[in-house]
């Protein structure tokens, strides 16, 4: 079975069909799915939806596009909440300077990506980072912060080779998703292929990045598929071994995620 890392069920884009869809997915090979916070109201649907399906997890943590209204009681709430059995994350918190290019809103970016890594270091959580347009940024604040200490995926991955090097060594995993089966996206599909296999982790990042052949349209789990054929491809490898591994480095970095018998509702 698929392991989904990253999806965002609780947009409104899923509100016409989302128990339907959610319900479908086991059917379709996606086992668990971590469902994964963006601000304080997306924590909040996470929390309902992890406890309406018994294969969807948790991930707690507010987005840099919205850590302008964060405040401290907002963290305790966030750090109360993970010690909820199905909360197995921080996140998503990072930097992202392709909306932001103000550079006292970046300061506060800054600021509330090293307390929420904070937090996931008091917490024993991994982070889910987002990083986009601030790679250095991202890289050395990790460094200044000794994020080696915190494990956590670099989702929705965007940068070089290189860059992905630089994040193996401080011990964090790979998120890929739609965008390796795109055309243009050849530093992507470099990094797919050269970086080790137990690294990379599956995602869709749902509603948005529609892989090939859906580009464009609305994403969800049904369309992982995709992207670990092309994974698969890259590799020379079965897809069977791309779902297998990957599933497998999603339970590694997230424990608390196990392995459920069924799709039931809890």
């Amino acid at each position: 079975m698929i392991f989904e890392s990253h999806a965002h069920y609780d947009d409104k884009k899923f509100d016409s069909d989302r128990d339907g869809l959610l319900a479908s997915l086991a059917a379709h090979g996606i086992g668990q799915v971590i469902n994964v916070g963006s601000d304080f109201e997306a924590c909040q649907k996470t929390l309902a939806l992890t406890e309406q399906y018994g294969f969807l997890y948790g991930a707690l943590g507010i987005h840099p596009s919205d850590v302008s209204d964060l405040t401290e009681d907002a963290l305790q709430w966030i750090s109360q909440k993970t010690q909820l059995p199905k909360i197995v994350a921080i996140g998503e918190i990072g930097l992202d300077y392709y909306w932001e290019k103000d550079s006292e809103a970046q300061r506060t970016q800054r600021f509330w990506f090293c307390r929420q890594m904070e937090l996931a270091r008091e917490t024993g959580l991994p982070v889910i980072i987002h990083s986009r347009e601030a790679a250095e940024d991202t890289l050395k604040l990790m460094q200044g912060i000794h994020a080696e200490e915190i494990p956590g995926v670099i989702h929705c991955f965007s940068y070089s080779l290189e860059m992905a090097k630089a994040w193996l060594n401080m011990g964090y995993y790979i998120g890929i998703g739609g965008v390796v089966t795109f055309h243009n996206a050849k530093k992507l599909k470099e990094v797919a292929t050269q970086i080790p296999l137990e690294r990379i982790l599956l995602e869709t990042d749902c509603p948005y990045l529609s892989p090939e052949p859906n580009r464009g349209k609305r994403n969800s789990s049904l369309n992982l598929p995709y992207v670990a054929q092309e994974i698969a491809r890259l590799r020379q490898v079965s897809v069977e071994e791309v779902i297998e591994a990957t599933a497998e480095n999603a339970r590694r970095l997230f424990p608390k995620a196990a392995p459920c018998e069924n799709h039931s509702a809890q």
